[in-house]
């Protein structure tokens, strides 16, 4: 009986303490929401309506109309412009065999960016070997079984149970079409490099696989992954940051404040690999669209998208985690992952 009533007291301790931390998170979000600070309270809701798990938050603190009205006040506006090739000038690069890490500050985000001046050295990691697999890798593995000297996280992916074998969308290595799988995808774009190592951020919406190919044999496309360009108040993905030298343009933050990655060309060719962190890891809520668009643009892009971000987001950088994923467990590791872009050693 002794031994009962302790296990009573263990259990009535759990109850109170995960009630009264129930009780503390719903008034943090009714602070967050109804309090004196409406950028806080916007920034609070777009951020959560980006989590895979706590959208549901939202729905308890706030009614569907106003939900919607804080995502249409912060969010991207429709940005059509096609990548113009000419805007780039790889022979205009003189500095060919570089790669510089950059330590980048933001009032809620901490970033490293890789800049690599040779773009023919920016390819596609992945496992697939004639099948997907059920479970990925870490981004450390993709990077070394490739021989390869850095790399950041991929494209869209089915990340349930931090399996991360399979993609989503699309998957172009080495000109090989190794995913192709366009349907029931809103908004699907297409994210990589061409045979003459130019950037290409490509809308696929509306096409089915027949018309994605076509469009890959026509662009000369050698290494690409997908992202997904939706905003509502389930969702909140961008892709295009700039194009041709034009930067976004982004109503109030354009996001919520999240983990990012995000690619970039300069006019010369140089490749900008950018990782953000957030979800409280270094105290940080994380980059917002418009903080993407402003490093980007002061780094000196003439295209840049953002892709696939949030817990994926990661960067290994000669031997180490430079940016990690923002769980405690993967503290200095990455989630699983089918893709990668990595850089070739020389």
């Amino acid at each position: 009986m002794k031994i009962l009533k302790i296990i009573g007291k263990i259990f009535s301790f759990i109850g109170i303490f995960i009630g009264g931390l129930f009780i503390a998170i719903y008034g943090m979000g009714l602070l967050f929401c109804y309090g004196p600070s409406v950028h806080a309270r916007n920034l609070f809701v777009t951020t959560m309506l980006e989590t895979g798990q706590l959208k549901f938050v939202v729905g308890m603190l706030m009614s569907d109309e106003a939900v919607e009205e804080i995502v249409n006040a912060n969010s991207m506006a429709a940005f059509a412009p096609e990548v113009d090739d000419n805007l780039i000038n790889i022979s205009d690069n003189e500095n060919k065999d570089t790669i510089e890490l950059k330590e980048i500050y933001g009032s809620t985000y901490y970033a490293k960016m890789l800049i690599i001046s040779d773009p023919s050295r920016v390819k596609l990691a992945t496992i697939y070997d004639g099948a997907w697999k059920e479970k990925g890798v870490t981004l450390d593995k993709l990077v070394n079984d490739n021989n390869a000297i850095a790399g950041i996280n991929g494209g869209l992916y089915y990340s349930d149970s931090n399996k991360g074998g399979r993609p989503l969308g699309l998957v172009v290595k080495d000109g090989d079409i190794e995913y192709n799988n366009p349907y029931g995808i809103r908004g699907l774009h297409l994210i990589g490099f061409n045979e003459d190592n130019l950037l290409k951020i490509i809308d696929l919406s509306g096409k089915n696989a027949q018309e994605v190919e076509q469009v890959i044999k026509e662009e000369k496309i050698r290494d690409a992954v997908a992202f997904q360009e939706e905003a509502s108040d389930a969702n909140n993905h961008f892709v295009k940051l700039i194009i041709n030298g034009e930067k976004r343009e982004a109503k109030g933050s354009g996001s919520g404040a999240n983990p990012r990655t995000a690619i970039g060309q300069r006019s010369d060719g140089t490749v900008l690999l950018l990782v953000t962190d957030g979800r409280g890891k270094n105290g940080h809520l994380g980059a917002t669209a418009k903080d993407l668009i402003n490093i980007m643009s002061e780094y000196g892009a003439v295209n840049a998208a953002n892709i696939d971000g949030g817990s994926s987001s990661s960067m290994y950088y000669d031997g180490k985690f430079e940016m990690t994923s923002v769980t405690f467990y993967y503290s200095n590791s990455s989630w699983n992952l089918p893709t990668g872009f990595i850089v070739e050693k020389r």
